[in-house]
This record gives structure tokens, C-alpha cells and sequence, in this order.
């Protein structure tokens, strides 16, 4: 199967990456595929226990990659032991202008500039229901993205994030506050602790009202130690279950703008890892996002303090077989 999607990928990436990317998509989608994938895609079982949910595996397919949750059956036949979908805004929106995703090749890595073009909350918890209703995968969790809208502004944003969380929240199995990525103007000031805590507050509260689902934060790479610290110390504060480590990076002089995902992210995102778990200390559950390119790449992840990991570049240039090789 690797000799054969290599070839594949030498064909693929002469097309834009965005048009094959939703092309993969609706292929992925489609009801009789996904029985298919998992003829030679099984990944070996190592449970992991965590906010009282069963993840049949740490490996999980990063937000961004399955934006509005059309593809949840493939995800669990390619052996991923959870998803996360999104981001996803509370109104459908189109996100920035194309073309907005490019790959770095020779670097194994991606820039994407996308601005969250997703279908809205509405929509999407009805389509995750529904495949719940239907699929019974209790150790294949789904967790959700939620982001600020475009047009919403810095000032209205508590209420934006509440009410798509409202929305959403009887879909989800754990939700993530992303106020980390670079492609939604303002969106990375929100990760300044005034900003930041009404926001978290407004969520928590509407969380323990609802039943109280794990809650989580998901942060950039370019912050500097004391404002890693910072967000540590209010996700402590705020009683949140855990930080998604990291979103994209901006330090690039690339001319497409956007931000670096796949092996360039690699070394930044482990550092920020590496802070979170000294501030920290295993008090706050970790997942660690960025640069997973191969085993090793993931044990050190594992070594560096993460519960769970999540995927994305490594995915689109090691193919369908990509989380049994990191398991194996």
C-alpha cells in the first residue's frame, strides 16, 4: 500500500492541494468506502482512559483535516482512535479567498491560510447525531472545534463561542476552544488572560449547567514562555480538562502568508509540550499536535508529556496506513 499511494501522491500533488483535499473528502464519504479502508488499515488496539471516555488508541486526526464531520466512518476504518472536527463557526461561512492551502514538499509540510469555511453549528451537530444514531463506536470519541466568526468582533466574541458551544454540545464528546489560529483576523489575541478568561468562564459555567463534557484549549506555537505560562495558570484556574498543543506557526517569511503545519512544526510545537508539561506537572491532560511525521516522531511526542496525539500533514504524505505504522 506505501509503494502504491507513493505513486499516487507523485499524481495528486501536481493539482491544488485544496481542490484534492475535497476530493479525498467526498471519496471518504461515500457509504461504501470506508468498510474497505479497514482491509488494510487496522490499527493495533492500546486503549487509553481519559475524562471517563475510552480512546481505542492516542492517535487522533487533527481539526482541519474533516472541517464539517463528512467523513467520521473513514476516520475510524483508517484506525484513529478519535477525531477532532472543525473549527466550526456558529453561522456557515467561507472562510478566506483561494487558493489558501499549499504544500511545502520538500519540507514535508503544508501553509494554510483556509480562515474556518465550515458549515456552521447547526448543521454539523446534526450530521455528527445522526451518525452516532447510527454508528455505536463508544471508544472512537468526537471531539469539537469551535472557533470565533469572521464577523464577529474581539468585544462579542464571549457570546459567539457560548452559543455555538450551546449548539454543539449534545453532539461532542469533548469540545476545544481554538483561539490559536493565524487565518481569522484577532482571533490570536484572544489568548491574552483578559480576553481569554471571560470567555473560558462563560463556557465552563455553561458547561457544569449542560453536564459538564470535557473542555479544553487549544494555543499557538509563536507564544513566549511567560504567555505559555499564563494560559496554564488560567487553564488551571478555570478547571478546563486539558490543552491541544499546538495550532499553526507564523514564523515564516513565506509569501502565501497563513500558517506552517508538518515537519517544520515539529521542533516549536515540542516546545511549547515541554513547557506546558513543567507548568503543569500532569495536572492537565496534554495533547500534542504538530509535525508527527513517523514513530519516533510520536513516541517523542508521548516522552514530552502527551496523553493524546493528533495528525494532520503526516497523514497527507504517508497515506492511509499512516496511524498502523505509528502504532505498530
Amino acid at each position: 500500500m506505501n509503494r502504491f499511494y507513493s505513486l499516487l501522491k507523485q499524481i495528486l500533488f501536481k493539482f491544488d492541494a485544496e481542490r484534492v483535499h475535497d476530493l479525498a473528502l467526498k471519496i471518504l464519504s461515500l457509504p461504501s468506502v470506508p468498510s474497505s479502508l479497514s482491509l488494510f488499515s487496522t490499527a493495533p488496539s492500546c486503549p487509553v482512559s481519559l475524562w471517563n471516555l475510552t480512546f481505542r488508541n492516542p492517535v487522533g486526526l487533527a481539526a482541519g483535516f474533516d472541517k464539517n464531520a463528512v467523513a467520521l466512518s473513514a476516520w475510524y476504518e483508517l484506525g484513529f482512535g478519535f477525531c477532532e472536527v472543525g473549527t466550526v463557526t456558529l453561522l456557515p461561512q467561507e472562510g478566506n479567498p483561494k487558493p489558501r492551502i499549499f504544500r511545502l514538499v520538500k519540507e514535508k509540510g503544508l501553509v494554510n491560510s483556509m480562515g474556518f469555511p465550515n458549515d456552521g453549528a447547526e448543521i454539523i451537530a446534526k450530521r455528527i447525531a445522526k451518525w452516532k444514531k447510527k454508528n455505536c463506536h463508544h471508544d472512537f470519541p468526537i471531539g469539537i472545534n469551535i472557533g470565533k466568526s469572521r464577523n464577529c468582533s474581539i468585544e462579542d466574541a464571549e457570546k459567539d463561542y457560548l452559543e455555538s458551544f450551546r449548539i454543539l454540545y449534545s453532539a461532542g464528546d469533548f469540545f476545544v476552544v481554538n483561539v490559536s489560529s493565524p487565518n481569522t483576523p484577532g482571533l490570536r489575541k484572544l489568548q491574552t488572560p483578559s480576553l481569554l478568561e471571560p470567555i473560558l468562564t462563560s463556557l465552563q459555567k455553561e458547561n457544569i449547567k449542560l453536564g459538564q463534557k470535557p473542555l479544553l484549549i487549544k494555543i499557538a506555537p509563536d507564544l513566549n514562555e511567560n504567555e505559555i505560562f499564563n494560559i496554564a495558570e488560567l487553564t488551571s484556574k478555570m478547571e478546563l480538562n486539558g490543552i491541544v498543543a499546538t495550532n499553526t506557526t507564523m514564523h515564516h517569511d513565506l509569501p502565501e502568508g497563513g500558517g506552517i503545519s508538518g515537519a517544520p512544526l515539529y521542533n516549536v510545537s515540542n516546545r511549547v509540550l515541554s513547557l506546558l508539561k513543567k507548568k503543569t506537572e500532569n495536572k492537565i491532560a496534554l495533547i500534542g499536535v504538530g509535525g508527527i511525521m513517523n514513530k519516533n516522531d510520536y513516541l517523542e511526542k508521548i516522552k514530552l508529556g502527551s496523553d493524546l496525539i493528533e495528525v494532520y500533514s503526516g497523514l497527507v504524505y504517508n497515506g492511509p496506513n499512516f496511524v498502523r505504522s505509528l502504532l505498530a
